[in-house]
């Protein structure tokens, strides 16, 4: 997995190029509300531009479930890239994708051309890892570029199936830097490496929770999923969310954290309140307790100012940090204080610090750290799975080196 091809070790003067993005952006009333993920595509494009390639970009936006929505059509990105790039990007509006425009357009294509193809979710053999479509969309090119970490744990077409029929797949920029820094740090990490995960549910993380015990030094537990390992421990939680049919699992990570010597850091104090704030960011009164204070009332929040210290403490001597799922309900400003302390902490650290995509993605760049950070991942489900130590399928499937 961390010894792929990638597009500066191949040669496309003069040939028809498809790469995978992912131009997936919010869109309001069809304009581009958040255009970070079509900026993070430009210097691959770029490149492939520079070095005379012939190129087809392709990508899926929301969920069209295999039919042609006009508001998820990909039209407003080609607008935007085009601005972005300094030149056109044709949009090839074809509701089957690779239809009669996309092939008249991909054969009227000069050397520096870039022509986007229309939303590859139109298609509902895309997410099926469908034969026809995957053959369909490899007709078009000679070489393919995938460049779209947010799907790398999924097999569909655009990113898995055409690389069947495509002699040459590598993998783009963005793609390199998520395998790099992820890869890198899960396999050979520069040590003391420490893992900081947070979230809701212990559920979402178990094998996450379990692959890290074995290859960092220390695990540090915040978020909801917390309060399953403290009452697994035996202390009273109040009404804070639990998950009682994974007690033993937590137990078992405890257990298995002191037989492998690795310090699992979990709360010593906890923000509490009544009730779950209603909306998410409304004025809220917290109290700090000990965990072993939790009144039977309340509910803990966030992890408290104890804590807070002692986890930005154990992140001051890490040489490599990867941190996953926010501290505490961090959309409510007072409930964000443990999450901004441990923001705070690997801002300022000179570790290698990398934020696995999803809540915690957009909790750092919320809170302004976004810049002080050495990797953001641009994808949550394929980075927690990278995490898992899983194999992703959009990544294997490029050529080896």
């Amino acid at each position: 997995m961390l010894n792929k091809k990638s597009v500066d070790d191949i040669n496309v003067k003069g040939k028809r190029v498809l790469v995978r993005c992912d131009f997936n952006v919010p869109l309001k009333d069809g304009k581009i509300t958040d255009e970070n993920r079509l900026v993070a595509a430009l210097p691959t494009i770029k490149k492939l531009i520079a070095d005379g390639g012939k190129v087809i970009l392709c990508s899926h936006l929301g969920k069209p479930k295999g039919e042609p929505k006009p508001e998820l059509s990909l039209a407003p990105v080609a607008a935007r890239l085009s601005e972005l790039l300094g030149q056109e990007v044709k949009f090839a509006a074809d509701p089957e994708v690779v239809g009669a425009n996309a092939k008249a357009a991909v054969e009227a294509m000069k050397d520096g051309d870039v022509v986007l193809l229309e939303n590859t979710r139109y298609r509902a053999e895309e997410t099926k890892n469908g034969e026809a479509f995957s053959k369909e969309l490899a007709s078009l090119c000679d070489v393919f570029v995938n460049d779209a970490f947010g799907t790398a744990h999924r097999a569909h077409c655009s990113n898995v199936g055409v690389t069947k029929y495509v002699d040459t797949a590598v993998v783009g920029y963005l793609m390199q830097k998520e395998i790099d820094f992820l890869g890198n740090a899960v396999e050979k990490p520069t040590r003391p490496f420490v893992a900081i995960l947070g979230g809701a549910k212990v559920a979402d993380k178990l094998n996450v929770i379990s692959n890290l015990l074995e290859k960092c030094d220390t695990l540090i537990i915040g978020g909801g999923m917390a309060y399953t390992f403290l009452k697994a421990q035996g202390k009273e939680i109040g009404k804070s969310l639990v998950d009682d049919s994974k007690l033993d699992y937590c137990k078992e990570m405890i257990d298995k954290a002191a037989k492998l010597g690795k310090t699992l850091m979990l709360p010593v104090d906890s923000a509490v309140a009544p009730a779950f704030p209603d909306p998410i960011d409304a004025q809220i009164e917290v109290t700090n307790v000990s965990v072993d204070a939790i009144p039977a009332d309340m509910l803990g929040l966030d992890i408290g100012t104890e804590t807070a210290k002692l986890y930005a403490d154990a992140v001051k001597s890490a040489k490599t940090v990867v941190w996953n799922g926010p501290m505490g309900v961090f959309e409510n400003p007072v409930l964000a204080a443990g999450t901004i302390a441990v923001a705070k902490a690997l801002a300022d650290t000179d570790a290698v610090t990398i934020i696995g995509g999803g809540d915690s993605a957009a909790a750092v760049n919320q809170l302004g750290f976004g810049d002080k950070m050495s990797h953001i991942s641009t994808g949550g489900g394929a980075s927690l799975e990278f995490l898992e130590g899983k194999e992703l399928p959009g990544v294997a499937a490029a050529n080896d080196k």
